[in-house]
């Protein structure tokens, strides 16, 4: 009899020890009901699932990006300042967190959307899971919601603003709905000023020729893409002057990517005074929005933009047709283009502008990302076909 009271005790102290240790396993990891979270767009619309990452309130435009992969890539690039991001692809966080992924010094959403994050992941270069990552960084992350119906919303009514609040306690609606309602512009401000660096540095300084790269928010993709091809890459503010880029002698310019809208940016007016010189030009997504507006044309907002690594966009006056990496929210009105300048490709499913050309100068803008990081790596030929100009 005391041996079988032995056993008993000892099996019962074994599998209350295992429900202690898994309850301690959730709360370290995130059980689902560890962190409450809630999203309230600009209309009233609520959604509610679990929170991970910070415990915060933020607001931000709501919009998606259709991209299986790339989630690292995506939440470091400063093009994202200023939003909420929402992955359509339902798990998110499978292959963790490299920062040698990192297309910036640190993330620049404002807020995180899921169907289902993983929160053990499993890969070998993996340094951290998603829902750490972001708690360290801040930025608070809604998963378990239908983000199908919100892409579905958003795609029919455009993007818009949102709130999003994650809270280890429960969350009261009827509140964040007011506040909500009363969320002001994001792109009332000059995004791209507060993502620009205030210092210059210089990448490959032996480098064959010189560039100085105008950044308005760049992803280390497009420095490194232009390193390896042998340049010398003089990275300044986005409000550099042209008479300060032009004292440093480059041999082209190049105009990066970056958040909000071109029509705010202040390199509008050095591009326009850089177009009256004979350095080659390249301007890549804002860039090339800033390109166009400088030399004239106009610039409108999508209804909700190109985010992904699967966009299709034509080559004029041939039958190609490239896959192409893409995040934008504004585009350059092709009809408004001055005489001098032509389209040069364009966007296969929605025949939006997705690139320019000069006639005669060696004047280049491309909607897209030629980099890819991540996606396709279709339209790297634009930085040969760019630097072949220096020739």
């Amino acid at each position: 009899m005391p041996v079988i009271i032995s056993i008993i005790s000892k099996i019962f102290s074994e599998v209350l020890l295992t429900v202690l240790n898994y309850a301690k396993v959730r709360k370290i990891f995130g059980g689902q009901n560890t962190k409450y979270g809630v999203l309230v767009l600009k209309d009233g619309t609520v959604f509610e699932g679990r929170g991970f990452g910070a415990c915060a309130k933020t607001w931000g435009e709501v919009v998606f990006n259709t991209g299986m992969v790339g989630y690292v890539e995506s939440i470091t690039d400063p093009s994202y300042h200023g939003q909420i991001l929402v992955q359509t692809y339902p798990l998110v966080g499978n292959y963790g967190v490299n920062p040698d992924d990192f297309e910036s010094d640190r993330p620049w959403i404002k807020g995180y959307v899921v169907s289902e994050y993983t929160r053990f992941p499993s890969h070998h270069s993996s340094r951290k899971s998603l829902d750490r990552w972001l708690e360290e960084s801040r930025i608070p992350g809604l998963c378990g919601i239908d983000t199908r119906a919100l892409v579905k919303r958003l795609r029919h009514y455009g993007v818009i603003p949102g709130l999003l609040f994650v809270s280890e306690k429960p969350i009261r609606i009827a509140p964040l709905i007011k506040e909500a309602r009363a969320l002001p512009d994001p792109y009332a401000s000059n995004l791209v000023a507060e993502v620009s660096t205030r210092d210059i540095h210089i990448y490959n300084p032996e480098g064959k020729a010189r560039l100085v790269l105008i950044d308005c928010g760049v992803k280390l993709g497009i420095i490194r893409s232009l390193v390896k091809r042998g340049a010398s890459v003089i990275r300044v503010p986005e409000n550099f002057l042209a008479e300060k880029i032009l004292a440093l002698n480059p041999r082209a310019v190049v105009i990066s990517n970056g958040p909000g809208d071109p029509q705010k940016c202040r390199s509008v007016e050095t591009v326009a005074a850089l177009l009256k010189e004979n350095l080659p030009l390249l301007g890549i997504c804002l860039g090339h929005q800033i390109l166009a507006l400088a030399a004239g044309a106009r610039t409108y907002k999508l209804k909700f933009g190109h985010r992904s690594q699967n966009q299709p966009c034509l080559e004029e006056g041939t039958r190609r047709c490239y896959l192409t990496s893409q995040n934008h929210g504004f585009a350059v009105e092709t009809k408004t283009l001055p005489p001098d300048w032509l389209p040069w490709f364009t966007n296969a499913s929605d025949h939006t502008n997705e690139g320019i050309r000069h006639r005669k100068k060696p004047f280049f803008g491309v909607q897209f990302h030629p980099e890819a990081s991540p996606g396709p790596t279709d339209t790297e030929f634009i930085f040969d076909l760019f630097l072949e100009q220096l020739r």
